[in-house]
């Protein structure tokens, strides 16, 4: 896997406001900022999360998404609103040159003069569904491994649009996001993979739990909830 480049970011936030069609709040509609924004342990400053049990937190601090995938989904899907620029899928990070193939659980970034570290993939919910106005589009993110994916802050700081993230170090480089993304979606129970997965204290708990489960019961877990909903 070759070394990320360094690119410059968009820097994405967004309060909370009703999905269409629905009285849900969600916080997945961001906008560019113009201006540098203090960045804490749980995330960015004027940044909202409606439901905190599966956004946010210290292990999902920022997301990050590739402006990369953008021109990918309009060939598929047609210039759909939430295609039309960055924060479509909810990113507080936008670049072009950093993907699933090229970054790695572990990887450490100064942005700023603050560090963060990969902490997971984006398990796609139910919310982008409403978002696109396409029934299955949590389904087609997570078919496609383009997810976009998490980190927890390890030193707080201020970042500002135009910073660069700046690799600072590998701790697992042989374990790119597009590897954990195949083994967890794609290959589901090869359990060499499971058990690589397990051992893997950089990745945050509750993606090892599902490996751990999938180890012990042989069975991989229903996704139905998650990506289809009920509200």
């Amino acid at each position: 896997m070759t070394h990320p480049a360094s690119p410059r970011i968009m820097l994405l936030t967004g309060r909370t406001a009703p999905l269409p069609g629905s009285d849900t709040l969600s916080g997945i509609v961001k906008t560019p900022v113009d201006r540098p924004l203090t960045l804490g342990p749980e995330g960015v400053e004027s940044d909202e999360q409606a439901d905190r049990r599966v956004h946010g937190g210290v292990e999902k601090a920022l997301h990050h998404y590739p402006r990369d995938h953008y021109a990918l989904w309009r060939a598929e899907l047609g210039e759909l609103p939430p295609l039309a620029g960055p924060g479509g899928f909810g990113e507080n990070i936008s670049t072009t040159g950093l993907t699933e193939t090229t970054v790695a659980v572990g990887d450490i970034f100064r942005l700023g003069d603050a560090l963060l570290q990969v902490s997971q993939g984006r398990q796609p919910c139910w919310k982008l569904n409403k978002r696109f106005g396409v029934a299955d589009m949590a389904r087609r993110v997570q078919l496609t491994g383009r997810t976009g994916w998490y980190y927890r802050v390890l030193q707080p700081g201020t970042v500002a649009p135009g910073d660069r993230m700046e690799l600072v170090d590998r701790v697992a480089p042989d374990w790119s996001l597009h590897r954990l993304w195949h083994a967890l979606y794609v290959d589901r129970l090869n359990l060499d993979e499971l058990e690589g997965i397990v051992a893997l204290d950089v990745l945050a708990e509750g993606w090892r739990k599902y490996a751990v489960r999938r180890l012990e019961s042989r069975r991989v877990e229903d996704w139905s909830k998650r990506l289809d909903g009920t509200a």
